[in-house]
């Protein structure tokens, strides 16, 4: 490189694909276990510095993670030249001490007062995209009471927001179907389901989202987040497409959803450095025909399980996706 000129920006991992009419990366990151980093938090930034290094333009967030640690983290690590959509989401919010960390927060008024929050961790004047977390279906709470609140009620708040410019892009996550269909007239960015290899309860909703031109963003894509809940990394299948030097389970499960269609977008996490690498590395594994037939053939089980109990509780080397 001669003084003065600018590095060549990194690979986009995994190809490109559409969201909210950017172009991104295929392969993002999601930031929850950088709360993992909570007393170590200039390890927190590097790792978000590192995984843009790499060539990650999309990020997934929530002020309720860490109550607003890791939304503090993403502040301070990225900058405006760096280009990365920052998705955020709303519809829960922390119950530190609770049977669950979380608690539904649905109502209208409670979903306005969550983006201002993300607007005020994040330090910015927009949020790129918001998520409504539904709750309707996959692993997860459910709403009870007050907090069952009509899609159109939370569609009005989300879209008056983004008319006041507070939000660039509405997407919805934990939705079925029938949601889904009637939340189109509001325009709608993208999808967060519970989607794996081992369970794809939702292919029509994938299919939909790819005539619609939205990105569908699975979570929990190796499954198994909750106690009871399959796991990519515990099928033969899996495991027998990983037999190449240097390919793990869980990179064969995430490759699988890259080549499986082209409007999917992974946002696998991590707290751990060398498993980032692995992750963004996903988007060099080539699936042949026979691999895809094996791993098409895996049982598909369901995810949409009500789940009252603990959260997700990543390995000691922060390797959660």
């Amino acid at each position: 490189m001669t003084p003065g000129s600018t590095p060549a920006p990194a690979p986009r991992p995994g190809g490109t694909a559409r969201l909210a009419g950017r172009t991104v990366s295929r392969i993002g990151y999601g930031a929850m276990q950088l709360e993992r980093l909570r007393d170590r938090r200039d390890e927190a930034v590097a790792l978000l510095r590192r995984a843009v290094e790499l060539g990650v333009d999309h990020v997934d967030t929530a002020e309720f993670y860490g109550a607003g640690f890791v939304n503090d983290v993403i502040r301070e690590a990225l900058r405006p030249a760096d280009d990365v959509v920052v998705v955020t989401k709303v519809g829960a919010d922390p119950n530190p001490g609770g049977r669950v960390p979380l608690r539904p927060a649905q109502r209208p008024e409670e979903l306005r007062a969550s983006v201002e929050d993300n607007l005020r961790s994040l330090g910015v004047d927009r949020l790129d995209v918001v998520n409504l977390r539904r709750l309707d279906t996959g692993p997860g709470l459910r709403p009870e009471g007050d907090q069952v609140v009509g899609l159109d009620d939370q569609l009005a708040a989300m879209t008056a927001l983004r008319d006041e410019g507070k939000i660039g892009a509405i997407g919805l996550s934990g939705v079925g179907l029938d949601t889904l269909r009637r939340a189109l007239p509001a325009g709608i960015a993208c999808v967060q389901n519970a989607y794996a290899v081992v369970a794809r309860d939702d292919e029509d909703l994938l299919e939909l989202c790819a005539a619609e031109d939205i990105a569908w963003v699975p979570f929990f894509p190796l499954g198994g987040a909750f106690p009871g809940l399959p796991k990519a990394t515990d099928e033969p299948a899996v495991h027998a497409v990983a037999a190449s030097p240097g390919v793990t389970p869980s990179q064969v499960g995430l490759a699988w959803l890259l080549h499986h269609a082209p409007h999917v977008l992974l946002i696998p996490g991590t707290a751990d450095a060398a498993h980032l690498a692995e992750n963004i590395a996903v988007g060099d594994i080539a699936l042949d025909a026979t691999a895809l037939a094996a791993l098409d053939a895996v049982t598909s089980r369901s995810y949409d399980v009500p789940i009252g109990c603990r959260p997700p509780v990543p390995s000691a080397d922060g390797r959660s996706s």
